[in-house]
């Protein structure tokens, strides 16, 4: 089966760390797939925030995430704190990726790359819309579309 390769982007602008929880682990003692993706969000999350965005009303749309795709590398453990790297990539009319670099031990351990591709949807008629200007403007000017 072949494996999902993801692209990273040139450069990562944002990170926060994260600590795994008793209760993210599963029946096998690792930090479980379903929470991983719920670690993701938080750091997504994070990452808006840090962005003085609010992602249920950018400009007047909403994020909605349209996909996710993760690929493990190494398992993680209760109390171990995960260090989340974000950066954006494969920007279009109506939205781009959120790739994240997902480490352990200062960095010396990938734990696993992950993505969600996201749109900007009109809470009013319920469709994709453009990218709001003020989501690009919250972006470093070398990361702007």
């Amino acid at each position: 089966m072949a494996r999902v390769e993801l692209e990273l982007p040139e450069a990562f602008f944002y990170s926060t760390e994260i600590e795994v929880r008793f209760t993210d682990l599963n029946p096998a003692g690792h930090l479980g797939n379903d929470q991983m993706i719920s670690l993701i969000s938080d750091a997504r999350y994070s990452f808006f925030c840090d962005m003085k965005l609010d992602d249920t009303s950018i400009g007047g749309a909403v994020v909605t995430v349209t996909d996710l795709v993760t690929t493990y590398r190494a398992e993680s453990f209760a109390s171990e704190k995960l260090k989340f790297e974000v950066g954006l990539t494969d920007f279009n009319k109506y939205g781009a990726d959120v790739i994240f670099r997902i480490t352990k031990n200062q960095g010396e351990t990938l734990v696993a790359l992950a993505k969600t591709g996201f749109v900007f949807v009109d809470p009013t008629t319920g469709k994709v819309c453009p990218i709001p200007e003020a989501f690009i403007d919250a972006l470093p000017e070398d990361y702007r579309p």
